[in-house]
């Protein structure tokens, strides 16, 4: 009896979870609803990601552009992270997930930061799965920051314009603790990065579908993995060059 081939897991995946607004609206529901059951979705892959022994998930909850929706939307979505920070992280930590939020909080209420910062706080130390969130994130900023922060040891003498290299990039950049994603899924049938890990999506393999956020569940995340498990990730190389280094 032949085993059951191994399927190639990534490292670390990427998600832009879109279509919450248009998943509502299908059904005759304000937006809002749209967005709570994007959170019951994503609360159902981080588990399933949990038990499939995934290490990093960086998922798109609030890009930089988001502000220009309507206030009362903008509104509604800043009360919901609150409370899905406070009812979910206590399970995060006990499932021990490490929680890690990226982009520019300070624009957030303090009452967001305290709940940002007190979740980040509580799973800390934990070792399992490393769940990133963009909030007020955009790749554009982040890569801003980054050649900002190198400006800044070149004026103060601490590196030379010759150091300079994408290595130094990376280590400046948000996720500079963490791999370049692998697989990036993006919901909603747009097929767009929309500003989302501009420098860390260079050779991430993109999967897009149709499915709306909060239908996307477990079986069509493991439909993803699978597609990313048959990918020849050449990076260059010609297709002969990579089956001669898998050999």
């Amino acid at each position: 009896m032949n085993a059951t081939p191994t399927i190639s897991k990534p490292e670390h995946i990427a998600i832009i979870m879109d279509g919450n607004g248009r998943w509502a609206k299908s059904k005759g529901l304000p937006r809002v609803a749209g967005h709570r059951a994007g959170v019951k979705a994503l609360r159902k892959l981080i588990e399933h990601s949990v038990k499939i022994k995934l290490n990093v998930i960086t998922v798109y909850a609030f890009s930089r552009e988001n502000w220009q929706r309507p206030k009362s939307e903008v509104d509604l979505l800043m009360d919901l992270f609150i409370s899905a920070l406070n009812s979910e992280v206590k399970d995060l930590n006990k499932n021990n997930v490490k929680l890690t939020f990226i982009g520019v909080r300070t624009a957030f209420s303090r009452k967001l930061q305290n709940s940002i910062n007190e979740s980040e706080l509580l799973t800390s130390s934990n070792t399992g799965l490393c769940l990133n969130i963009a909030i007020n994130y955009s790749g554009r900023w982040d890569i801003v920051q980054a050649y900002q922060a190198i400006a800044k040891e070149i004026v103060s003498n601490k590196i030379a314009i010759e150091d300079v290299d994408e290595v130094l990039i990376s280590n400046k950049l948000s996720l500079a603790a963490h791999k370049d994603p692998e697989l990036f899924i993006r919901t909603g049938g747009e097929q767009r990065i929309s500003n989302y890990l501009l420098w860390q999506t260079a050779y991430t393999e993109l999967y897009f579908t149709e499915t709306l956020w909060p239908d996307f569940d477990t079986k069509q995340f493991d439909i993803a993995i699978d597609w990313f498990s048959k990918r020849q990730r050449r990076f260059g190389k010609t297709p002969e060059q990579v089956e001669l280094t898998q050999n």
